[in-house]
């Protein structure tokens, strides 16, 4: 994925951004659109929530172009910053209560897959999971951030991290219909 969102002309495309240039912001915002509205729409819960991001998120990297020193991916500064707006989203909206998964709050969702049992498809099962465990198994699974590095997005332990990932990791095993789903 990380070569795909590549800007062909980056370098040029970052000194004219940061000149103010609206066709080179326009540039930015059209390549890194569609990866920035989908990690925020897997972090957070409703559309409007993902649109938010997206927009703060481009806000942010308007605000502070000047700031990016180049170091790293340009994909990789702009996905940490729609991370960190993503998980601001979900601490203004109070959705901090995650130390405990609530089956009964979440509710039962059958899913594509039934086989004698209780089966759901992944979606449904990480849709299922509380906003922040959501958050640490997207964060730490899919962009493959650490434990450290979530930690400090979300200002809790590396501990907090691994728990929140070890809870979900057995509630989607568990949902998705053994042990060997998830490796």
């Amino acid at each position: 994925m990380a070569e795909s969102l590549v800007l062909a002309d980056a370098d040029v495309v970052l000194a004219r951004a940061r000149a103010g240039d609206m066709v080179a912001l326009e540039r930015l915002y059209r390549a890194y659109e569609a990866p920035v509205y989908n990690l925020a729409r897997r972090i957070c819960r409703t559309v409007e929530d993902a649109e938010d991001v997206l927009q703060e998120t481009f806000f942010e990297i308007c605000r502070s172009i000047h700031q990016y020193r180049g170091e790293g991916s340009l994909w990789g500064w702009v996905r940490s910053i729609a991370a960190s707006k993503a998980l601001m989203r979900l601490r203004r909206n109070k959705y901090r209560d995650t130390d405990e998964l609530d089956d009964e709050y979440h509710g039962p969702v059958l899913g594509k897959h039934e086989h004698g049992g209780l089966r759901m498809d992944l979606e449904a099962a990480l849709e299922r999971l509380p906003e922040v465990s959501r958050a640490v198994v997207w964060l730490h699974d899919v962009e493959g951030y650490t434990h450290e590095e979530i930690a400090g997005m979300m200002g809790k332990t590396v501990s907090f991290s691994k728990s929140q990932l070890a809870r979900a990791h057995t509630r989607l095993r568990g949902w998705l219909g053994g042990e060997g789903a998830l490796a």
